[in-house]
């Protein structure tokens, strides 16, 4: 499989990313591009290992390694490639020469981050070249010191040493994208941390930027490091989630408004009467008369006659209303008190029906 394309349109970051979630081992060759027809063209070479970086070079020799092992007076190159042909097929030259006691790891180390750190680095200053990536590329392992790294992880260091992000302006993640952070598997700095941190999948990265005290851009820079290293993802609010965001708005200032309607005062010149007949459905059964009757009483009648006259109906009620459950076997006790209670009740309205005819 081979794939090309343009670093304009897909960046040196998202390349990683892709070859890293893929798990991809193949070869990336980086060809840089001039305005001069004439000018060198350097070309660059990086080796993958199911998405880990395990070798990088300008070159196909198979050399690069070797060379600088011997700048370094640690190995010769002739020492080291008869030392290859003792060591087991497809293993890797700095393993190789660990094994014979000829380098120790912390000279591996250095080779790798000088060979591999550095050099993938600075290609990400590139503005404009040609990528290719060949998934059918045999590995080099004259070239390999048997230490790799994530593809993203590279990114992580690449895009800390940018200075120019003139090149990735465009995608750059919008301040107000939600994140939500996941494990980390790579060493963060202080403010990578913080942003990690607050990448909770709540608060936007303008809320971050204010949280923080710190420029949106600066911001924005640590979150499309953080992305490209698979060390956050963006949070999606789906429709639904939307619907019910504005759903409960809507609520809310309904019964904000129903709240504040009822407070209102309400209007004082309205009668009394007039709000019970109209807010009580009994009320607007009652006859008219008793109606009427709570309207102003006659001021030239006593209240004590008034509340005696009640007093007087109340008092006669027969007791088998009043306390019906102490009354047993009395049927025939109870129909004559009901008589004498249906002509107390047939007097209290003829004396309500004159007492009004009086007053008009």
């Amino acid at each position: 499989m081979i794939f090309t394309g343009n670093l304009a349109e897909f960046p040196l970051p998202s390349i990683f990313q892709l070859l890293e979630q893929g798990n991809n081992t193949g070869l990336l060759t980086i060809r840089t591009l001039a305005a001069d027809v004439t000018a060198f063209k350097p070309v660059y070479y990086i080796w993958l290992y199911q998405g880990r970086i395990v070798a990088a070079a300008d070159r196909l020799d198979e050399k690069g390694l070797l060379s600088m092992i011997a700048q370094r007076g640690w190995v010769s190159q002739d020492v080291a490639l008869r030392m290859a042909q003792i060591c087991r097929a497809n293993t890797p030259i700095g393993l190789c020469l660990k094994f014979q006691g000829l380098l120790q790891a912390e000279q591996l180390k250095l080779l790798f981050r000088i060979q591999v750190v550095e050099q993938v680095s600075v290609l990400f200053e590139l503005k404009d070249g040609q990528f290719e990536f060949d998934a059918e590329a045999d590995l080099p392992h004259s070239e390999m010191t048997g230490i790799s790294i994530p593809a993203t992880e590279i990114t992580l260091i690449g895009l800390r040493l940018l200075q120019d992000w003139s090149v990735l302006a465009q995608q750059l993640p919008e301040l107000s994208l939600i994140l939500s952070n996941k494990n980390i598997t790579q060493q963060l700095d202080s403010l990578e941390l913080q942003v990690w941190q607050l990448a909770n999948g709540t608060i936007s990265l303008g809320e971050i930027a204010n949280q923080l005290e710190l420029a949106v851009e600066k911001v924005q820079q640590i979150a499309f490091r953080l992305l490209r290293s698979d060390l956050v993802e963006e949070v999606f609010l789906t429709s639904a989630s939307r619907n019910e965001v504005t759903q409960t708005t809507f609520v809310a200032e309904n019964l904000l408004e129903s709240i504040v309607d009822s407070s209102r005062q309400i209007d004082n010149t309205q009668p009394l009467n007039h709000i019970v007949a109209q807010t009580t459905p009994v009320a607007e059964n009652l006859p008219e008369s008793i109606v009427d009757s709570s309207r102003q009483i006659d001021n030239t009648q006593p209240l004590s006659d008034i509340v005696t006259q009640t007093t007087s109906v109340a008092e006669n009620l027969p007791e088998s209303v009043v306390d019906s459950s102490s009354q047993t076997n009395v049927f025939q006790s109870f129909l004559k008190k009901l008589g004498r209670w249906l002509r107390l009740i047939r007097s209290f309205f003829q004396g309500l029906f004159s007492f009004d005819r009086s007053k008009t």
